[in-house]
């Protein structure tokens, strides 16, 4: 992103989106008593975050008895009941999903990869899924404080161990296949990137024609494999984040508040919900749609104006393809591929 003399005010910014993940999945519905677990509570969250605000929602589901689901028909329960709830809201499903099979006909013909890119079947197809660029570790609990998980399920020290060691799969033959098949079903890939090797190895993915649509990113800022709360290095990845790219902050515990703070004041968008934060800025709990609030408050307080539904479907191209690997890199204000005996930094020829 460029930053030019003006680009700190308000009138020169794109409106703020707002995205939530109000689900939790990493909580036991015992956890908060902002945690929805029956279908019509999780519907209801849903029209809460969008009446607070938030026009982009991070969907996980529950089963009956609170646990996370990994059953297809239920995704695509909660995704026909959101269409009808939320008609303006983003539907964007966590990409971390390994679908289970519900029979043993589904048993004989899912191969281990593909209980994952079954993210790419749902239906009603959502209108995002987040894809992982790179394998790496997601260590949540090195930025955890005795504090964030007192009296949760998370002080479980065998819990502990397993999100310590937890590893998110995203080798390249999965991810471009992944990418490939939601493209193809008209989903757009919601890239969650930690740090610039993976931004890197993005922008590859584009310049070699393996992805040329609109590039929509959360830099996911929640140690333990993805970048930390050092707010120099949010400012240098904003600052190799191409420009015609759209770029939201993701963080945990109580930064989500300053580091949100600072990306609304650069123009970036931000993520709020119990996914996230159990917390509000002091220590108190704090739910989802009041993190929401919050948002809109301090947005307001900096003259920035938050987008509607549609407006957030423009910001982010929803439904939009482009052409192919010349237009994706001159949309989003990158250099073209060099062509052969070219020297120096390739430019775009006067029309």
């Amino acid at each position: 992103m460029h930053f030019l003399d003006d680009s700190l005010l308000p009138e020169n910014q794109r409106k703020l989106v707002i995205q939530v993940a109000p689900y939790g999945p990493q909580w036991a519905a015992s956890d908060s008593d902002d945690i929805a677990v029956t279908m019509d509570q999780q519907v209801q969250k849903a029209v809460d975050c969008w009446n607070a605000g938030a026009t982009v929602l991070h969907v996980h589901v529950r089963e009956d008895d609170g646990k996370g689901s990994k059953r297809l028909s239920k995704f695509n329960e909660m995704l026909a009941r959101l269409r009808e709830a939320v008609p303006q809201m983003i539907l964007q499903v966590g990409g971390s999903i390994s679908f289970a099979p519900e029979d043993d006909g589904q048993a004989a013909k899912w191969m281990t990869d593909d209980t994952r890119h079954m993210l790419a079947e749902l239906d009603p197809r959502p209108d995002q899924v987040t894809v992982a660029i790179n394998t790496q570790q997601m260590n949540v609990m090195e930025l955890m404080t005795e504090a964030d998980v007192a009296g949760t399920s998370l002080a479980n020290p065998t819990l502990q161990a397993a999100y310590r060691d937890m590893i998110v799969p995203s080798n390249p033959s999965w991810h471009v296949e992944h990418i490939r098949r939601l493209v193809a079903k008209g989903i757009q890939p919601h890239f969650m990137i930690g740090n610039m090797t993976g931004l890197e190895s993005l922008l590859r993915l584009v310049r070699r024609g393996a992805y040329s649509g609109p590039l929509v990113l959360n830099y996911v800022a929640i140690g333990g494999g993805s970048a930390g709360l050092h707010p120099a290095d949010m400012l240098e990845f904003a600052r190799r984040t191409p420009d015609g790219a759209v770029l939201t902050l993701e963080t945990l515990n109580r930064h989500i508040y300053p580091m949100n703070a600072m990306a609304i004041a650069m123009g970036m968008h931000v993520r709020v919900g119990i996914e996230d934060t159990l917390f509000g800025p002091r220590g108190e709990r704090m739910s989802s749609v009041a993190q929401i609030e919050m948002m809109v408050r301090l947005a307001c307080e900096l003259g920035r104006e938050v987008a509607t539904g549609a407006e957030a479907h423009s910001i982010y191209g929803i439904g939009e393809s482009w052409a192919g690997t010349d237009e994706a890199l001159a949309r989003l204000g990158l250099p073209p591929n060099r062509v052969p005996g070219q020297r120096g930094v390739p430019m775009r020829a006067m029309a």
